[in-house]
């Protein structure tokens, strides 16, 4: 018998929100970002370490609603350890299933983040999201804000090419 995928995604995201992985800042990080949906309230920044192309060290902080930092959560462990490579994979993954483009299980490298592959249904939210994906593809860019509005609007601009 499989788990209600409703229910499995309320309390990853209420454990997320709760006991965010992550969470904090970094000194001297050799990257970083700065992420807000104004609609919303959410406002993020994002740090990081990149050394020999690999996610050495990230963090986050700021004040979101329990959606942003679940995703912000679970993106931190998601990403850390792995190459900017593999991590920009998985920024276009989240993005696409999230906003519907691509099912989750068509989504290699999804995994656990497929708790969110209902988010799609729920547009005021997908921007909530994947505004801490935004954020890490501003921060490899090395660009100091990214938004979900106007042009940076996920549902409406595609996610561009690192």
């Amino acid at each position: 018998m499989s788990a209600d995928p409703k229910a499995l995604y309320q309390e990853v995201i209420l454990d997320h929100n709760r006991k965010p992985r992550n969470y904090g800042e970094l000194d001297n990080p050799s990257h970083h970002a700065e992420g807000v949906n104004p609609l919303c309230g959410d406002h993020i920044h994002l740090a990081l370490d990149i050394k020999d192309y690999t996610i050495s060290r990230i963090a986050f902080h700021g004040e979101s609603c329990a959606i942003c930092k679940a995703s912000a959560s679970m993106m931190t462990a998601a990403v850390k350890g792995k190459r900017t490579d593999a991590a920009e994979t998985l920024i276009h993954e989240f993005v696409d299933m999230a906003t519907g483009r691509v099912a989750a299980e068509d989504s290699p490298q999804i995994g656990r983040l497929a708790v969110f592959s209902g988010i799609s249904a729920l547009p005021m939210r997908v921007k909530c999201a994947i505004l801490p994906w935004h954020t890490l593809q501003a921060a490899f860019r090395s660009e100091a804000s990214t938004s979900t509005e106007a042009a940076a609007d996920p549902m409406h601009a595609p996610l561009g090419d690192a």
